[in-house]
């Protein structure tokens, strides 16, 4: 069940994707706004919403496993030395408000929430715009504030001991089809060679429909690419991949993330320009 005024992004007056903000989920998986289902300009949904592999993939959204222990990414938290571990530490993204609302997008104030207090605050600002006939633009940055009186650590899998799962911070979980979808940046191939790399954008292009994803600030380039393919198709960018990153007591970290929503199946050429146009608008 979703909220009677759930948002539906629209691009020349066409759905394009729909936002729910107070989904009714169970703790465990780590309740959030999210988008879905997000689709490409011809109709073809391109976002999964609690599917059998992990349950807690929803959509389009933002969710960090580790923010000085509790666990806003849902399902088992990484124990050093234990392993995937169920555990009693879910947190939840709470709406506030919509500061800004209109049909091509918003502006939202949520709380993150946990073990009864209030770790961050976030202002979440999410555009849709139109590139071609064939692909739009969904332009997606979050502003986390920490509302703590002391620093305030995000953290990661990969921190806490299992490498390659540097995961958390924006992540999309993309439609799975029979065949996994196809990697690639402008000079790399393949789920090995770009997963946990730098890229100034990167590209998963399935049975028709491709998205292209990068990062449109300095502190957003930084962040290496979390990529999934073969197990299931899904792309983020990590916030703590080496290293926990630390929020000192009121100040923000802020990251935008620009994705191209393409039909078809662009080449490299095509991909950097869709991505091109999308950052400069």
């Amino acid at each position: 069940m979703t909220a009677p005024d759930t948002p539906v992004l629209r691009v020349a007056g066409r759905p394009v994707g729909r936002y729910v903000i107070r989904p009714e989920l169970p703790a465990r998986l780590s309740p959030r706004p999210y988008l879905h289902p997000v689709t490409t300009l011809a109709g073809t949904t391109v976002t999964e919403l609690t599917p059998a592999d992990h349950a807690h993939h929803l959509g389009v959204g933002v969710a960090v496993p580790d923010v000085e222990g509790h666990n806003f990414w849902g399902g088992r938290t990484f124990v050093r030395d234990q392993g995937p571990t169920e555990l009693d530490n879910h947190g939840a993204q709470r709406h506030t408000s919509f500061p800004l609302r209109d049909p091509d997008g918003f502006v939202e104030e949520l709380r993150w929430v946990a073990g009864g207090a209030e770790l961050l605050r976030e202002r979440r600002t999410v555009a849709a715009t139109e590139l071609t006939a064939t692909a739009w633009a969904l332009d997606f940055t979050f502003s986390l504030t920490n509302t703590t009186p002391g620093p305030l650590s995000l953290g990661s899998p990969a921190t806490n001991g299992r490498p390659g799962a540097a995961y958390g911070g924006f992540f999309w979980r993309a439609r799975k089809e029979a065949e996994p979808p196809r990697v690639f940046t402008a000079d790399a191939e393949g789920e090995e060679a770009v997963h946990g790399r730098r890229a100034d954008w990167l590209a998963l292009a399935g049975t028709g429909w491709t998205l292209v994803f990068a990062g449109a600030t300095e502190a957003t380039r930084r962040d290496p690419w979390f990529v999934r393919a073969t197990e299931y198709p899904g792309v983020g960018s990590s916030l703590a991949s080496s290293e926990r990153l630390t929020i000192p007591p009121g100040d923000t970290v802020v990251r935008r993330i620009v994705t191209v929503v393409a039909d078809g199946r662009p080449d490299r050429d095509e991909a950097a320009a869709l991505v091109g146009k999308a950052v400069a608008q």
